[in-house]
């Protein structure tokens, strides 16, 4: 596996009046102002995506792609698998001691750091032909979500954070700018983007739903990853999904967090466990779970 060049912010640390000393590959590098101790790791998931979408990319619009339903009638192609058996092949060789939750895959290992990918996310997308698909890496420490990456081939785009390094964007490690979400505060001045109606009737919150678009300024349903990032961006004020795998939200969580936001569940409980998504600017989080929450009551 060939791994791509540091930023040009990272800096190694040196010898005393001589040049940059030999690293092995676990090591931490420095950055002024930055944790830093997830900066291999998160190399490394750039260079996990860089092979699979060396896999994804020639599949994706290809007349030969096989696709299947999955007994929970979802699709999955043979790029989907492929993609996750050299993540894990990859992850096995380099970091041997960690476990490996994916969506195509039982789970591998039990240590306490645990990397959580999704080859595909968007499948119905990219079997379609519809660009908006990206393969999603995040790795959690002690059930703390501490880095996400998310690449989007056909979008020619990639989001990432580690923890305590801000979120960022672009094409690449050396091509990348900080992002930060919106300073949005009232609904009347919001971006919702959500998962479709008809996911949200069998929950009994559809209604709901439908009130607080009202009272939002615009509606739209980009879908999975893509509007947890445009978030993240600040393009968007409100997403929230009402069923979700932890493996399509593991990675986004960093990102969101990192440039400001908050990722939590409809119940309230911060991070991807709780099986459905509420992400915000932060500003309008409580009044968002407030009107469309999961309680007890709901």
């Amino acid at each position: 596996m060939t791994f791509p060049p540091r930023p040009a912010a990272v800096q190694p640390s040196h010898r005393r009046g001589g040049a940059p000393r030999a690293r092995p590959f676990a090591t931490v590098w420095l950055v002024s102002g930055f944790d830093t101790h997830f900066d291999d790791d998160l190399r490394l998931a750039h260079a996990l995506a860089d092979e699979v979408e060396a896999i994804t990319l020639p599949r994706f619009r290809a007349q030969d792609l096989r696709v299947e339903a999955k007994p929970d009638l979802t699709l999955v192609s043979d790029a989907d698998r492929s993609g996750e058996e050299l993540i894990r092949a990859q992850l096995a060789r380099v970091r041997p001691r960690d476990a490996v939750l994916g969506e195509e895959f039982a789970p591998t290992g039990d240590g306490p750091r645990q990397w959580i990918v999704d080859p595909i996310d968007g499948t119905h997308n990219y079997v379609r032909g519809v660009p908006v698909w990206a393969t999603l890496i995040g790795l959690a420490v002690d059930a703390e979500m501490v880095l996400g990456l998310v690449a989007a081939p056909a979008l020619r785009r990639r989001w990432w954070a580690a923890r305590g390094t801000g979120a960022w964007a672009g094409r690449s490690l050396t091509s990348a700018s900080a992002i930060q979400v919106s300073q949005v505060s009232r609904l009347a001045d919001a971006s919702l983007s959500l998962a479709s109606w008809t996911s949200w009737d069998a929950f009994g919150r559809t209604e709901a739903l439908l009130d607080l678009a009202r009272d939002c300024w615009r509606q739209r349903a980009y879908g999975d990853f893509w509007s947890y990032m445009l978030l993240a961006e600040g393009a968007v004020d409100i997403a929230t999904e009402p069923e979700l795998g932890l493996y399509d939200m593991a990675a986004l969580v960093p990102i969101v967090t990192e440039a400001g936001g908050r990722f939590t569940s409809l119940r309230g409980e911060d991070g991807p466990w709780g099986g459905n998504a509420l992400a915000t600017n932060g500003l309008l989080h409580d009044e968002v779970l407030e009107r469309i929450g999961f309680t007890t009551a709901s």
